[in-house]
This record gives structure tokens, C-alpha cells and sequence, in this order.
């Protein structure tokens, strides 16, 4: 697969009504004072800006500009009293994405662009309340959308709109070959880790057994090591599972890096949940592709000085497809398998089957947004049911 690439960007702010539709050469950034200040950035980093919304209907404009058909990620994040009103649109004003954030809110929208141009990011300020310096943060970085979109693991959405941005301290999009992931620096995990399965992830490698530290993770972050869950009682319990990866030993070794493992408890690791793996795989042999999305959620404390949360659940969700169908092999008859197990002793010898819930009862309890590239009609349908083969 192809890695990340970062296109060039620039960016402007145009801090009052955008009269036209196309950028105002050249592209500069401006302050809501107007001074201008540099804006080109070098490959490779996002574009951070400070902007400020003094009250209701204020509006900031922003403009850049990809010579490749890329993703967008913005991260916005502001304080408790400010609401503001997120909008992308491209050149000719048509809209392409938006959302409404407030409440000190660090949302993270990860946007398909349909071609290559210039585009404009609009930040409005919603009713509320208003301090006298309503300042709000926001950084813009470019990636090839084929990481994102049309990669195996991530056909079904991205549950948290995570996205590759350094500030994303509790939602940092790491994709690799094997999985991809929202990487939660301040809980010491995953917030949610997805993979596609079928028969061609399988082979003979044999379990390294390699557990690491990841190195990817930005420097100045806490890199969870091997020994952090060692010796507490709690296993080193993987997400994307070290069996579902036997092609390759480098595919394998990926399984263990410690942004893959939560501190989980022997009797949910090594009972229902290696069941629920094993049976998985199962379904492979016989033909199927899964696509796989697993995490914790709620704490039974903490581990490594208050580093690493050791989640109260541990879910996963599981659909099952014809192989190579993708989004359009599935139907409101497609098997979607959801289970929600407590991270506690007592259940070593209990049958998986008995945790199984409904997609909906998992976005009550994380606040993700599950199956989010299938047809709203479809999603309501196949996140109400509870499986019950």
C-alpha cells in the first residue's frame, strides 16, 4: 500500500464576509485584526491557526488549495462558551461537509475532497454565550485519500472522525497495513481498532510474541512499553488479534505493538473473548470476510502511574460479507454481530454468545459512530438487531 503522502498547503483567513468564489491571490492569513502573517507550509505538517469569534453570526474564512485528489482533516477545538458552526465548500460555494461544535469541544472531521482545487473553510460563531476573547484553535492537514477511503480497513467509517493530527492527543488516526485506529494518548489505548478479515490474512506464521512499544506515535506522547501491563494481573489483551495476522511475520509482529493491547482481564481474555476470535476465524474458513472493529470503554482504574485506563468492557463489532463485495455486499440481510463483555473475573467459562448486543446499545455506551458509510436507512436497520445465530 501506499504511504501518507502531504500535499503543500496554504491557508487564509479572510475574517469578514467571502465575496467571491475564488481565493484572493496571494494566499496570506489574517488575524481578526487583519494582520497578515505567513501561511506556506512545509511538507508533512498541519496547518495550525488562532482565530477568534467574538459573538453570534461572526465568521472567519479560510482557503487552501491540493493539487491531488486528497482527504482534509480539521481539528477544531475551543472553550466551554463558545458554539461555533464548522462548514468545508469548494470553489463554486457548494457544500461538502459541516458540523456544529461547542462546549470546549476538540472534534475532528476527516473529509473526502471530490477533486483536486481550491477549497474554503468557513467558521461561524452559533448563539451563546461569549467571552471577551472567544479564541478557538484550528489546524488543517492534507493526506492521500486512499489511505483513508479506500483502504480495507476503514470501509465502513471512521467511528470518531479520527484524524492524523498531532493535537488529536484523544483521537489520532494511525493507519497501518494491517489495521487502522483512534489512538487515545491520554488513556494509554485505543479508543477503537479495525481490521478486515478473511482467508488471505491467514497462513502459518507462528505468534512472536514481540510486544513493543510503537515508535510512530508523535515523540512528545507517553509510549506505552512492553512491561507497563507485565506482573499486574491483567493480560496483554490484543484488539486486532495476533491470529487474525499469520500471512507474514511482519504482519504478526504488528499485532503487538502496545497501541494494539489493553490491559485486559484473564478471565474475559482467555474465556469468551479468545472464543469469540477463534470463531471469527472460523467464518473465514468457510468463505466469509469480516470487518472487525473492537475497543473498551468506561474504567476499572488505572495502570503505569495513571497512564494506561484498564477499560470496565471490552466490544466488538463484526460484520460478515461475501469476500470482495465491500459496501455494496451489504444488505439489510448482512449478519452484523455485536458484543459488549465486562473486563472482570467470573466469566472465564461463559459462552460469548451471551454478551451479544446490539450496534445501537455500543454507540449509547462509547458516544462512536458506527457503519457511518452505509445508507442511514441501512445503518438504522442493521444496528437495532441483536444476533441470534
Amino acid at each position: 500500500m501506499n504511504r501518507i503522502k502531504i500535499g503543500l498547503l496554504s491557508i487564509c483567513c479572510l475574517g469578514g464576509c467571502f465575496g467571491c468564489a475564488e481565493p484572493v491571490e496571494p494566499l496570506t492569513l489574517h488575524d481578526n485584526n487583519n494582520t497578515p502573517q505567513t501561511a506556506t507550509l512545509l511538507s508533512g505538517f498541519a496547518s495550525t491557526v488562532k482565530g477568534q469569534i467574538d459573538q453570534p453570526d461572526d465568521v472567519d474564512y479560510y482557503k487552501f488549495q491540493t493539487k491531488n485528489p486528497n482527504y482534509v482533516s480539521v481539528s477544531l477545538s475551543m472553550p466551554d462558551e463558545l458554539n461555533l458552526d464548522l462548514a468545508l465548500y469548494d470553489s463554486l460555494l457548494h457544500g461538502i461537509d459541516s458540523s456544529s461544535l461547542g462546549g470546549h469541544a476538540a472534534e475532528h472531521l476527516v473529509i473526502q475532497l471530490p477533486s483536486p482545487g481550491r477549497f474554503l473553510l468557513k467558521v461561524k460563531g452559533l448563539p451563546g454565550s461569549y467571552s471577551t476573547a472567544g479564541f478557538y484553535r484550528l489546524s488543517v492537514f492534507l493526506g492521500d485519500s486512499s489511505r483513508i477511503a479506500d483502504g480495507p480497513h476503514l470501509q465502513l467509517g471512521n467511528p470518531t472522525r479520527a484524524a492524523p493530527i498531532t493535537d488529536s492527543l484523544a483521537n489520532f488516526l494511525l493507519i497501518k497495513d494491517q489495521y487502522a485506529m483512534s489512538y487515545n494518548s491520554l488513556l494509554g489505548e485505543a479508543n477503537w481498532v479495525a481490521w478486515q478479515l478473511n482467508s488471505s490474512w491467514q497462513g502459518e506464521t507462528t505468534r512472536l510474541n514481540d510486544f513493543r512499544s510503537d515508535t510512530s506515535l508523535p515523540l512528545f506522547w507517553y509510549r506505552v512499553s512492553q512491561n507497563d501491563i507485565l506482573g499486574t494481573g491483567y493480560d496483554r489483551g490484543h484488539l486486532c488479534p495476533s491470529a487474525d495476522r499469520t500471512t507474514n511475520s511482519t504482519d504478526n509482529s504488528e499485532t503487538f505493538l502496545m497501541t494494539n493491547i489493553v490491559p485486559q482481564h484473564p478471565d474475559n481474555n482467555q474465556g469468551p473473548w479468545s472464543e469469540l476470535e477463534n470463531y471469527c476465524r472460523e467464518l473465514t474458513l468457510e468463505g466469509a470476510e469480516l470487518f472487525v472493529t473492537a475497543g473498551g470503554y468506561g474504567s476499572n482504574g488505572n495502570l503505569a502511574g495513571g497512564k494506561i485506563r484498564i477499560p470496565a468492557n471490552i466490544w466488538k463489532i463484526i460484520v460478515v460479507t461475501e469476500p470482495g463485495t465491500g459496501l455494496a455486499g451489504i444488505s439489510l440481510k448482512t449478519r452484523v454481530v455485536a458484543v459488549d463483555m465486562p473486563n472482570a473475573g467470573g466469566i472465564r467459562n461463559s459462552d460469548w454468545r451471551s454478551f451479544r448486543v446490539s450496534v445501537d446499545h455500543l454507540e449509547e455506551a462509547t458516544g462512536f459512530d458506527f457503519l457511518s458509510n452505509l445508507d442511514e436507512a441501512l445503518q438504522s436497520v442493521l444496528e437495532a438487531k441483536v444476533d441470534g445465530l
